[in-house]
């Protein structure tokens, strides 16, 4: 649902990690298994409905996680068959997934994002791996095929987007972090799928706008509490090669106009402004300290008059 790209160390782990995974070393289950799909949703009443239609294409059964929505997204999840509703407040996301995976009948859990939808393709690929499921094989990657303003983004460094979403449900849980959360499984016990999930990760620049706003201050954050700090160096450089990566070597170029907005925005918000929360959270002490003695000064003033 975001602007979520790997570090090249990463990506390069990931790519050796899969070609050395190689079918036909695996167990297989003697039983057929079947499928819940995990829709973890808050005011989605734009998607909610093509989200489940499209989840039905695999699904034994589909739970729906609402946390909170005040638009119409709960009348239009208890008006559908067989679908079965599940609230709580919310938290965090790793909290929120964590407290819904263990609340699904079967034994394993497709997890989907509201703007995310399941393709005919992809149910069958699902429906033949769980005929006769990998004993030791607990996740599944699946790599997604994002759109930005409805034109589907096939470079600018989102043609290697995956997400951990099929998984045991007595087996896996999401780490601890305030955004971009994964599922936490040893990577000999996963793999990839081929087939892709379709994910319609921005409609419109308010939309947009919205969700990068919360998501650079929650990893800002979280990479506040690892130790990270702003400097020159990275509030005026990284943005520049963050681009310049994206649209050159990654090739967003080939995007057209829509990668060109793609690559920009993502080196201004994913680093740019990040970097600059950093910096904010390092001098807030100072500034809160100005702020105070300011306010402090207008009321000394204040009662001079």
């Amino acid at each position: 649902m975001c602007f979520h790209l790997e570090s090249n160390a990463c990506l390069c782990d990931r790519v050796l990690f899969r070609w050395l995974c190689q079918p036909g070393s695996v167990k297989k289950h003697a039983m057929p298994q079947k499928l819940t799909v995990l829709i973890p949703c808050r005011d989605e009443e734009r998607n909610i409905q093509a989200c489940i239609d499209a989840a039905r294409l695999v699904a034994d059964e589909i739970l729906v996680a609402d946390s909170g929505s005040i638009d119409r997204t709960l009348e239009i999840v208890q008006r559908q068959e067989n679908v079965r509703l599940i609230e709580r407040t919310f938290v965090g996301y790793a909290d929120f997934k964590n407290w819904a995976i263990p609340q699904a009948t079967h034994s394993w859990v497709l997890i989907v994002d509201a703007d995310e939808r399941v393709t005919q393709s992809l149910a069958e690929e699902i429906r033949g791996l769980l005929a006769s499921p990998p004993d030791d094989i607990d996740a599944y990657w699946i790599y997604r095929r994002n759109f930005f303003l409805g034109q589907e983004i096939k470079f600018s460094g989102w043609n290697t987007d995956d997400v951990c979403r099929l998984i045991r449900r007595d087996c896996c849980r999401y780490g601890n972090r305030l955004v971009h959360e994964e599922i936490d499984v040893e990577p000999t016990r996963a793999r990839w799928l081929r087939e892709r999930l379709i994910h319609y990760t921005v409609r419109d620049y308010d939309h947009y706008l919205e969700k990068r706003i919360k998501y650079t201050h929650l990893s800002a954050k979280h990479i506040w509490a690892n130790g990270k700090r702003a400097s020159f160096t990275s509030l005026f450089f990284r943005p520049l090669l963050r681009f310049a990566y994206l649209y050159l070597l990654r090739g967003g170029f080939r995007d057209g106009l829509a990668g060109l907005q793609v690559c920009m925005l993502t080196a201004f918000f994913n680093t740019f402004i990040r970097q600059g929360r950093l910096w904010e959270m390092q001098h807030g002490k100072d500034l809160r300290q100005q702020s105070t003695e300011s306010s402090a000064l207008s009321l000394a003033d204040r009662k001079a008059a």
